[in-house]
């Protein structure tokens, strides 16, 4: 139990956007598509951008890390995507396509001091990040630091959301929870739609199977709602997650965290005035609240 339980949650809503506003801008679709990745949807380099730091990785080292995906998808495009262009062109092209997103949102912008002072604090909590046991925080932190703040800053929030993120699989695993039964038992709570869900690559029938493994369980009843069991573990997981990715924001502390929110503010602003970010996310970003403790 952290003795601020609720920050590291806080800083990750306000700093995730900042981030996945990747996954969505044309200025990165034109770079995959420069790199010669199909881009009628964005799977193909979606898996490429962010598997890059891991090397040319497997689909097994891929599924085990991605967690949430189905094998099988994952599949589809590794390592296929090391055949259209390898680790280390995509990691350059990735920071082309953040340099002019980043260009395009923020315009004159990528030189104000506010943006530096953002970087720098982003940067501070990215390196006091623990990578143990976290494969791909630790293969993000091991890259070299951009020099200009922008980009700094997209990657040190790059470090600290995958940080986040290999440690919600560790609280999944510790949890019980298998890939599939992660994304029904959250749907279960009301985090996003199926439909949101089925982004994942899961059948209709594995999905099903998952259904029932936890209905078993007494997690989630006849309508695949969750049983207050089912909600007591998602927050279980919730907990454990928010604990693990806590402590760059205690080394940070509360004031720093609290100068980063209000530098990158203005940001998130523009972000969401894109219209690019979906209004329902597989994340529960804006749905789900800060579990009770």
């Amino acid at each position: 139990m952290t003795e601020n339980p609720g920050l590291a949650r806080q800083m990750w809503h306000q700093l995730e956007p900042l981030h996945a506003l990747f996954w969505y801008s044309p200025e990165v679709f034109a770079e995959a598509g420069r790199l010669g990745f199909a881009v009628d949807t964005r799977w193909p380099s979606y898996f490429a951008w962010r598997a890059a730091p891991l090397g040319a990785a497997g689909k097994e080292r891929v599924s085990a890390a991605f967690y949430s995906f189905s094998p099988r998808m994952v599949a589809e495009h590794i390592p296929a995507a090391w055949t259209v262009a390898p680790p280390e062109r995509v990691l350059e092209g990735r920071t082309r396509a953040v340099d002019g997103m980043y260009r395009t949102l923020l315009g004159d912008g990528v030189g104000d001091p506010d943006l530096a002072e953002a970087a720098a604090l982003a940067r501070a909590a990215a390196e006091a990040a623990s990578t143990a046991g976290r494969p791909i925080a630790a293969a993000n932190a091991d890259m070299p630091w951009p020099d200009e703040p922008h980009l700094a800053l997209w990657h040190a929030i790059g470090i600290l959301r995958e940080q986040r993120g290999d440690g919600h699989v560790a609280a999944l695993l510790t949890r019980g929870l298998d890939p599939a039964e992660a994304l029904v038992s959250f749907a279960a709570i009301g985090a996003a739609s199926e439909k949101t869900f089925a982004s994942r690559g899961w059948t209709d029938d594995e999905w099903s199977a998952a259904r029932d493994r936890l209905a078993s369980r007494g997690l989630i009843d006849a309508r695949g709602a969750a049983t207050e069991k089912g909600r007591e573990l998602r927050d279980a997981v919730e907990r454990t997650t928010d604990d693990l990715a806590y402590e760059p924001w205690r080394t940070l502390g509360a004031d720093k965290a609290d100068r980063l929110a209000q530098l990158t503010m203005p940001i998130l602003v523009k972000v969401l005035e894109t219209g690019l970010m979906p209004a329902e996310n597989t994340l529960g970003i804006g749905k789900v609240q800060a579990p009770p403790r």
